[in-house]
């Protein structure tokens, strides 16, 4: 059974960072790509970043620059450091597989840049 759990989001400054990790059980981490997704208020769901299990990245051209993806395999665990953070980058935040698969959605963390 898989399960994913994201933590770190919070409330920051338009320009400042945050650190968001998700962390992983059961099959789905060793051989897969892993994304990171957003969803704001009104919005739909959206890509953010990839990861492949050879560490290939991309990312949304909203963030390109400004945000890292990255992975730990002996953690089971992906990472995505924000920097320059904007008010439109304010969302839920959730890691998955890429491509997503729907049973696989945790609870996210809420991101809120705000002055």
């Amino acid at each position: 059974q898989v399960q994913l759990v994201e933590s770190g989001g919070g409330l920051v400054q338009p320009g400042g960072s945050l650190r968001l990790s998700c962390a992983a059980s059961g099959s789905i981490f060793s051989t897969s790509s892993m994304g990171w997704y957003r969803q704001a208020p009104g919005n739909l769901r959206e890509w953010v970043a990839v990861i492949t299990s050879g560490g290939y990245t991309n990312y949304a051209d909203s963030v390109k620059g400004r945000f890292t993806i990255s992975r730990d395999f002996a953690k089971s665990a992906v990472y995505l450091e924000m920097n320059s953070l904007r008010s439109e980058d304010t969302a839920v935040y959730y890691c998955n597989s890429y491509p997503a698969q729907s049973n696989y959605w945790g609870q996210g963390t809420q991101v809120t840049v705000s002055s």
